[in-house]
């Protein structure tokens, strides 16, 4: 048993609670069993209402019409915004041909030095305009979060229409929960001096999405 196991152990103890596996059980079958509360009317294209959100949070959203451009529009992105043509990207994504447009793309976790990364998405999230992203060995959340510059390619069968959907989702493809589910809905930001809006305190400044309409 780890020191974890073991501290948690005792909690659970001095709370009467039962063993982990069954509080998980517990809780799967309450979601299971729950019956949906009342949602707002969405009766807007995902894609287009993704597009409008994404865009008032400050980020900027470019669509393509297979995966194989993704690389063009991407570069052209970077030229626009004086960007240089060097990222790192997750490893789903270093078969695209990055080399054709001037770009060396390295298939590995971001590092303090890197200016931009290149990610997938599990889903992302029309009603808020977020991205989904699921922490793992393929998925690393340093390619999203150490860099300046965020640039997601997202499939647009993909984009959900709200948060509740997106939860429906992961739990039907996944067998268990990733350690981490982060949701990004544009750069970062803070207000804590003066509550001035300031991008890039916390994580990237730039969040750009390629959303990808087969």
């Amino acid at each position: 048993m780890s020191a974890r196991d073991n501290i948690l152990g005792r909690i659970r103890t001095a709370l009467g609670k039962s063993a982990a596996r069954g509080e998980r059980d517990e809780i799967n079958a309450y979601i299971e069993q729950h019956t949906a509360g009342p949602r707002p009317q969405a009766e807007w294209n995902p894609v287009v209402r993704f597009r409008e959100c994404a865009s008032s949070l400050a980020s900027s959203v470019d669509q393509v019409a297979s995966m194989d451009q993704a690389p063009s529009a991407i570069a052209r992105y970077l030229r626009e915004q004086g960007l240089p043509l060097q990222a790192v990207c997750w490893p789903e994504l270093g078969r695209l041909d990055w080399a054709a447009q001037g770009m060396r793309v390295a298939a590995r976790p971001a590092n303090g030095s890197d200016v931009v990364g290149i990610t997938g998405a599990f889903c992302a999230i029309a009603e808020t305009g977020t991205l989904v992203m699921l922490s793992g060995k393929d998925s690393p959340p340093a390619t999203s979060l150490l860099p300046e510059t965020h640039i997601a390619v997202v499939d647009a069968t993909r984009i959900v229409k709200g948060m509740e959907d997106a939860w429906i989702l992961l739990r039907g493809e996944r067998p268990g929960m990733p350690r981490a589910v982060n949701f990004i809905s544009g750069p970062s930001r803070t207000a804590d001096i003066e509550q001035t809006i300031v991008l890039g305190a916390h994580g990237p400044y730039r969040v750009h999405v390629v959303i990808v309409q087969r």
